[in-house]
């Protein structure tokens, strides 16, 4: 992967970890509005995962970067996104698999394994490169969760 940088989201954590992945998927948007992306079609999304925090855990690592990855790149990478029903709603335009929804279910995901872990970092930045000239950064709200 081409080297490229990101926005940067200020925090006041001591570590901030970045992992890039990308995955393939297909989706269609459930909305005559969304013009021709209301047809099937497919991508090979590009997402940076920033996460920060202020501890360690038992391996000297923010987070494992492989965890990561695999939290995403193994669940979505040759699937169809409307198809993750527990994710995407067909029915509800804040669960339609767009560029920005992505973002924000790859930071939920993402931040429920953090939570989990000893140390609890934080995500605080997810971009996400849907084709080579759109993308989507996607930020928690000040409380550290998406708002409502």
């Amino acid at each position: 992967m081409i080297q490229q940088i990101y926005p940067s989201t200020q925090h006041a954590f001591q570590y901030e970890l970045n992992k890039d992945m990308h995955f393939a998927a297909a989706h269609y948007v459930p909305s005559e509005s969304a013009g021709e992306c209301s047809k099937m079609h497919g991508h090979t999304y590009f997402a940076n995962v920033t996460i920060a925090g202020n501890k360690l855990d038992e391996s000297g690592f923010l987070a494992n970067f492989s965890q990561i990855k695999q939290l995403i790149h193994t669940r979505f990478d040759h699937s169809v996104l409307n198809e993750h029903s527990e994710l995407f709603n067909d029915q509800d335009p804040n669960r339609f698999p767009t560029t920005e929804n992505v973002a924000r279910v790859l930071f939920e995901i993402i931040q429920e394994y953090l939570d989990g872990t000893a140390n609890k970092p934080r995500c605080v930045q997810i971009f996400l490169r849907e084709t080579p000239t759109s993308y989507v950064v996607f930020r928690p709200g000040a409380g550290g969760m998406p708002d409502a």
